[in-house]
């Protein structure tokens, strides 16, 4: 199989990383990044370093580069970019895609799917879900800094069983990944845990730690969480019971010093997946008639 990984962040860098380590000698598989800039030279001329929690390693893949003629034809293709550059990622490669060609995005927020579909009509669009902190310390290099590491893909129907053979893919590459055939819950549980606190982080300047140490953030950190579970339940989505009490559980468990990708990139003055995150949720809110106070407040601010 043909694998492309379009984008080598902090996300498709380890997971690519992952698969590339893995296939790298493989006549059976052929793993392609789609990248750019300094990052894009460095792998190309050193390959793409990892610093994870399980060891240092570097990995190549069989192609890497910025120009998906070069590419030719994907069998299996993980969007690991931003948000707000999906639809433009997404028409970039459409050289490489076919009616065969199932696409996963791994993207924060609950609607990329969708909105893949109305790019990519002939692929056969999965959703994806992935727990990670991680990020590009240095074009080149991939630094993993926490997270569970999983990968969630699959359906929300019965049909998530034909897709099998990537959850094999994945498991023989060593990444923790799950094939479900309840996804928009997995997106929605995700979503729960990343729109409350990227945007607390973002507003605040605060790591996870100092979010979870200071008793008045944490209490707001969980409320936001509940405007989440509400508008998922408008929308058809029904989140066990104590999905919001293992969310803050995670909370709990991360690097005191960790920070949301949001965060860090409006620190770094870079533009921020807002749209996706918390403009989602007001805007998710009003449609289906739940009030969204606490997340109203934040994006006004952040906006």
């Amino acid at each position: 199989m043909r694998i492309g990984i379009i984008g080598i962040g902090g996300v498709g860098g380890y997971f690519g990383g992952k698969l590339a380590r893995e296939y790298e000698n493989s006549k059976q598989h052929e793993i392609i990044f789609i990248a750019r800039g300094e990052h894009l030279k460095a792998i190309q001329e050193n390959g793409l370093q990892l610093l994870t929690k399980e060891g240092d390693y570097i990995t190549r893949p069989k192609i890497a580069t910025d120009n998906p003629v070069e590419a030719g034809v994907f069998d299996l293709v993980f969007f690991c970019t931003k948000s707000y550059s999906l639809e433009s990622s997404a028409r970039e490669v459409l050289s490489c895609i076919n009616k065969n060609t199932v696409v996963i995005p791994l993207l924060n927020g609950v609607n990329s799917a969708e909105r893949l579909r109305a790019v990519l009509p002939q692929a056969h669009v999965l959703g994806g879900s992935v727990y990670i902190i991680s990020h590009i310390e240095k074009p080149g290099i991939i630094k993993q800094e926490g997270g569970a590491c999983k990968l969630t893909f699959g359906t929300s129907d019965k049909s998530a069983s034909k897709y099998q053979y990537i959850l094999d893919i994945l498991l023989q590459a060593g990444i923790n990944a799950v094939l479900t055939d309840k996804i928009s819950e997995a997106l929605w549980t995700k979503y729960l845990l990343m729109c409350p606190l990227g945007s607390l982080t973002s507003a605040t300047g605060k790591t996870y730690g100092a979010v979870w140490a200071d008793i008045s953030l944490r209490k707001k950190t969980r409320d936001m969480m509940l405007e989440v579970v509400a508008v998922a339940k408008a929308r058809h989505v029904f989140l066990p019971g104590n999905t919001v009490d293992k969310a803050m559980e995670m909370v709990a468990g991360f690097g005191h010093n960790s920070k949301t990708s949001m965060q860090l990139d409006r620190e770094n003055g870079r533009q921020t997946e807002i749209d996706a995150l918390t403009a989602y949720l007001c805007k998710a809110g009003k449609e289906s008639g739940i009030l969204t106070p606490l997340h109203d407040e934040i994006y006004e601010q952040l906006k």
